[in-house]
């Protein structure tokens, strides 16, 4: 990457070797590091406070000195804000209200829930801000790095900047998708709908294999899932099959009655699943309105309290 005279890169240029600091070294901001160091950056400092992230902040290379978060940012020309979403704002306004920022630096966060604006702070004192979000879920383990290769980073930054942010998630073998600042509530939704409403839709599907005498529900149902994942990534709407999409009433009405005698908490969750898929399923033809009546009498009672 071209650089300024202080050693940033400036707006539109691609990188050549960055002082990167982290704050913190969690699973998202060591993994980072970690690939941001591959491409030939040199991560200097790293804000490690827990055992757990001290623990993380060694697999970083052996350049990375653990400091305070300010002693961090004043020595970056790349400063990588890995916190929890509720944590940046009042992380950015402290330091640069307390002169740990410098005009020119890059500062950029990991966040999927918000843009640029949370840094404001940071872009009044003149540095170049973007947040470069990476479309992926972090274990903690070495495999993170590699799990970058090939994924989408949800980019926010100003126009000048975008070549800058682009250059740097693809160095880090990502693909850059840039998201307007007023839609980042939306796509992080989204994000979160799929992919942790899909961690608990799959963990009660197996609390119920279990409870219906499977030993190893993951074995059983894996093929399943990765099937119907294929086939909705490929057709979407298309893809829907079961007794849902086929308006199956007294199928649908066995499994309310089988699901509460076992774990009325899921109830809620399979109504409302169901509903939805209903409306899905009608909406692209699916299932007729005719063949659906059935099927949504049977969800309406249930949702009012009554029998199916």
């Amino acid at each position: 990457m071209a650089m300024s005279p202080t050693g940033v890169a400036r707006p539109g240029e691609a990188a050549s070797r960055l002082d990167v600091g982290i704050v913190s070294a969690g699973r998202v901001g060591t993994a980072l590091g970690i690939a941001l160091a591959r491409a030939g950056h040199r991560v200097v400092a790293a804000c490690a406070v827990s055992e757990e992230s001290r623990s993380r902040a060694a697999r970083l290379p052996a350049t990375t000195e653990i400091l305070p978060a300010d002693q961090v940012a004043a020595r970056a020309d790349l400063l990588l804000l890995a916190v929890p979403d509720t944590a940046i704002a009042g992380l950015v306004a402290g330091l640069a209200s307390g002169g740990h920022l410098q005009p020119g630096q890059l500062v950029a966060h990991t966040s999927g829930a918000h843009g640029v604006e949370v840094l404001r702070p940071a872009a009044g004192v003149g540095c170049l801000t973007m947040a470069l979000h990476p479309v992926m879920t972090f274990t903690g383990r070495g495999e993170d790095v590699d799990r970058l290769a090939g994924i989408s980073f949800g980019v926010t930054a100003p126009e000048p900047l975008r070549p800058v942010a682009a250059a740097l998630v693809l160095e880090m073998g990502g693909e850059p998708e840039f998201v307007d600042e007023a839609a980042r509530p939306l796509y992080h939704a989204a994000l979160s709908h799929g992919t942790n409403h899909l961690n608990t839709l799959v963990n009660e599907a197996m609390d119920l294999l279990r409870a219906a005498g499977i030993a190893h529900p993951d074995r059983l149902i894996a093929p399943l899932l990765s099937a119907s994942l294929d086939n909705t990534l490929r057709l979407g709407d298309r893809a829907l099959t079961g007794p849902v999409a086929r308006g199956d009433a007294d199928t649908v009405a066995a499994h309310l009655t089988a699901v509460e005698a076992v774990s009325p908490e899921s109830i809620p969750a399979y109504l409302a699943m169901a509903r939805r898929t209903a409306d899905r399923a009608i909406a692209s033809g699916r299932l007729s309105v005719e063949s659906a009546e059935p099927l949504l009498g049977v969800l309406a009672r249930r949702e009012q309290g009554g029998d199916t």
